[in-house]
């Protein structure tokens, strides 16, 4: 062996180690990649489950009382609005993450 220093020795050792750590770590996907599909899906859900749950409670209301159109179309109706309400709200959120993730970018270029 040769007469290195110890220090330089260990210093390219930690090199070494740290080149092979970095080629290991596998790609990390984006979440842009996936963002897009799961909001249209977090909407999709929340419309169906309001219409749902709408729907539910109207049957249930014209069963116990009789009167099967009535509250069955003016609760599902009611449940769509719910969900629609969701829906925009849940984008309004999206849209200020993305506005306040945007706003440091745009500080940088300045």
């Amino acid at each position: 062996m040769s007469e290195d220093d110890p220090k330089a020795r260990l210093q390219r050792l930690e090199a070494r180690i740290a080149a092979a750590k970095h080629a290991d770590k596998p790609k990390s996907h984006t979440d842009e990649h996936y963002s897009q599909a799961q909001l249209a899906w977090r909407m999709v859900i929340e419309l169906v489950a309001g219409l749902g749950i709408g729907f539910g409670i109207g049957y249930g209301l014209d069963s116990l009382f009789g009167t099967l159109p009535i509250f069955l179309v003016l609760f599902t109706l009611l449940g769509l609005a719910a969900g629609i309400k969701t829906m925009l709200r849940s984008a309004q959120e999206i849209g200020a993450d993305k506005r306040g993730a945007d706003a440091p970018q745009d500080e940088k270029r300045d």
